[in-house]
């Protein structure tokens, strides 16, 4: 696994041994990242359930201002600070070592994400949960961009009645991709 393009470009990454975390492959990730190209320069962006902190550090290197990461696994946010530091972001990132919906609580308050990415454990609904807790927050405005990935199977039929509007689907071989805003 690598970094695709920016400052960190080519630099590889770690990423953590077992299967604890699920790393968005290469090409996924470049796919995403040229979805989201106009939204990322200058940009605050949250990433939930950061694993190796992949999707982040690309962000960080694709120009992001800022990166706050949410990782509760002990061996994943020390991967995810290794990372950091070998690709030269740390100083624009922040790490959260802890559940995703503490940290939302933590950081309720702050002014709204540009972006927020979320890769949580497939068919646990903790997507759900978080975009539950995104629905009321002040983290996500009408202008965030929210992106979701998730497995082919996970149901989303409830967005609309939490607030949101899927507005892009990207079908992957093995996942996908939900584009969200506040509606």
């Amino acid at each position: 696994m690598r970094v695709i393009a920016g400052t960190a470009r080519s630099m590889p990454l770690k990423t953590v041994k077992g299967l604890d975390t699920r790393p968005t492959a290469d090409k996924t990730k470049e796919t995403l990242f040229n979805i989201l190209q106009g939204d990322i320069p200058e940009c605050r962006f949250l990433d939930l359930f950061s694993g190796s902190g992949a999707i982040a550090v690309e962000a960080l290197s694709r120009g992001a201002a800022y990166a706050v990461l949410v990782e509760q696994n002990p061996k994943a946010a020390e991967c995810i600070k290794e990372n950091l530091i070998f690709t030269k972001v740390a100083d624009r990132a922040e790490i959260q070592k802890c559940d995703v919906l503490t940290a939302l609580r933590r950081m309720e308050g702050q002014k709204p994400f540009d972006v927020i990415f979320m890769d949580p454990p497939y068919n646990q609904e903790l997507e759900r949960q978080a975009l539950g807790y995104l629905a009321g927050s002040t983290l996500a405005d009408e202008y965030t961009v929210i992106v979701v990935e998730a497995s082919l199977e996970t149901d989303f039929s409830y967005l609309e009645e939490l607030g949101f509007g899927a507005y892009k689907y990207k079908k992957y071989k093995n996942n996908q991709h939900i584009f969200l805003q506040k509606i």
